[in-house]
């Protein structure tokens, strides 16, 4: 099990790579190795071993990765739901909106009337809207994002942001007219890669991705 440096990682072999993966998943890495990114803010290595320790195990037996995922996914949710913080935020009944104003950390950007990118706690958002969330995320593709907003993972080094917001721009405009998510985030995902080679032009990218939001 290797903590890795996940921003070398996206910026020079695979922008997929956020927090953790395995061999099975993201093929680049080798077979009996674990990767967990070492800039991860919150502590849920613990979370992330057991998750891929199950799915390694369930492969092994003969599924196939998308069974395992999904049944692991159950396996960490409910890892998720043992924690201390979450035990100490479970003797209250909490409405979405007093969730979302918990998960929101900074408000990044805003533009008048309109769209809004947050910086938020991304453990929070693992534990209780998906365990799958990474990187960043918006409103057209994740039904817990408000309308007009989005997400950005403070996992994410300042350093990189730019990227990921350029990412979830360009994609929330393609399927702002129609396209699905799978082009949207190929598409995006070429975005993000060429501005991490030409990083100097990225604050004018987000600029003109901003004009483009509706």
């Amino acid at each position: 099990m290797w903590l890795v440096n996940g921003a070398y990682v996206r910026a020079n072999i695979c922008e997929d790579f956020v927090n953790f993966d395995h061999h099975y998943h993201l093929r680049l890495i080798p077979k009996n190795e674990f990767w967990i990114a070492k800039e991860a803010k919150h502590d849920e290595t613990r979370f992330y071993i057991d998750r891929m320790l199950a799915e390694r195990r369930m492969i092994a037996a003969g599924a196939s990765y998308l069974k395992a995922n999904a049944r692991a996914e159950l396996i960490e949710r409910a890892e998720r739901g043992k924690s201390k913080m979450m035990k100490r935020m479970g003797r209250k009944k909490f409405h979405r909106h007093d969730i979302i104003a918990r998960v929101h950390k900074k408000m990044l950007h805003r533009r008048a009337g309109g769209l809004k990118i947050w910086l938020v706690n991304g453990e929070l958002v693992r534990d209780f809207f998906m365990t799958d969330f990474a990187g960043g995320g918006h409103d057209k593709v994740y039904h817990f994002i408000p309308d007009e907003e989005v997400w950005i993972d403070d996992d994410i080094s300042p350093a990189e942001r730019k990227f990921i917001i350029l990412h979830e721009l360009h994609e929330r405009a393609l399927m702002a007219k129609g396209k699905d998510y799978p082009h949207g985030h190929w598409k995006a995902t070429q975005v993000e890669d060429y501005f991490r080679h030409h990083p100097k032009h990225a604050g004018a990218a987000i600029k003109n991705e901003l004009a483009r939001q509706t």
